[in-house]
């Protein structure tokens, strides 16, 4: 089954890309005010060896959200990326997210366009707060992106994302934006150090690193996912961020 109907979204452009996203329409929202959540998932061919722990880590992420008091204010939009984008499901309400549609949605294979995709997750975060803002509601987001390896073919760069991420909040898109560079499975070297300084350059507000990814580390991704969402719902209205801790 389809994780989403394409009949309940609205599809947007955005601006200076080919790629743009979905969301619910407007008119069909119940709730005055939303946390729009954006997850952005590494599919590259080295995430291969760990892909069903990665899903099951957004499924544990879906069904924690739905049993939040704040689950009636909660949106997701989960996108993958290899060398290019694709968008898994549009912006939705939390409980019309199916935890059994985030089965086999990886399909690994391809190289790393970091850059490119974090842009999208957070341009695309923004601009439909920004719909959600001009139609009466308040909304405030926090993206997550998950990754192996280093970015290898983006046409982006890291000042782009810093862009994107300032523009989210400073141009009142959204009251306030949560950002978390998430390394898997890049133990130390490199890898760790080059995607430490992409998280430094882009202005993440926060990096953590799984050094191997098994059942168990990347269900503890989940639980800090989870708890960072709610937070940061509960602080809708108050101008504020949620503090975070891995």
């Amino acid at each position: 089954m389809s994780p989403f109907d394409p009949s309940k979204f609205i599809k947007q452009t955005l601006s200076g890309s080919h790629y743009g996203f979905s969301g619910t329409r407007i008119d069909d929202l119940g709730a005055a005010e939303y946390t729009l959540v954006t997850i952005v998932c590494d599919q590259s061919g080295s995430v291969s060896g760990f892909r069903t722990e990665i899903e099951a880590c957004i499924d544990q992420i879906v069904k924690a959200c739905q049993r939040s008091p704040r689950a009636d204010n909660l949106m997701l939009r989960l996108v993958s990326f290899d060398s290019t984008l694709s968008e898994v499901h549009g912006f939705k309400p939390i409980m019309e997210c199916s935890p059994a549609d985030y089965q086999h949605f990886l399909q690994c294979g391809g190289c790393t366009a970091l850059y490119d995709a974090s842009v999208n997750a957070v341009s695309a975060l923004s601009a439909y707060g920004q719909d959600l803002v001009d139609h009466g509601f308040s909304a405030n987001g926090i993206v997550f992106v998950v990754t192996d390896g280093e970015d290898n073919t983006s046409n982006a760069t890291a000042k782009t994302v810093r862009d994107v991420l300032t523009q989210g909040v400073s141009g009142e898109h959204l009251e306030s934006l949560l950002s978390v560079l998430v390394g898997v499975n890049v133990g130390s070297g490199p890898v760790s150090a080059g995607l430490m300084d992409f998280s430094a350059k882009a202005g993440f507000t926060e990096y953590i690193e799984i050094a191997k990814a098994n059942t168990s580390t990347l269900a503890g991704l989940a639980r800090f996912a989870s708890r960072s969402i709610a937070a940061q719902s509960v602080m809708l209205g108050s101008g504020k961020s949620a503090s975070l801790s891995f």
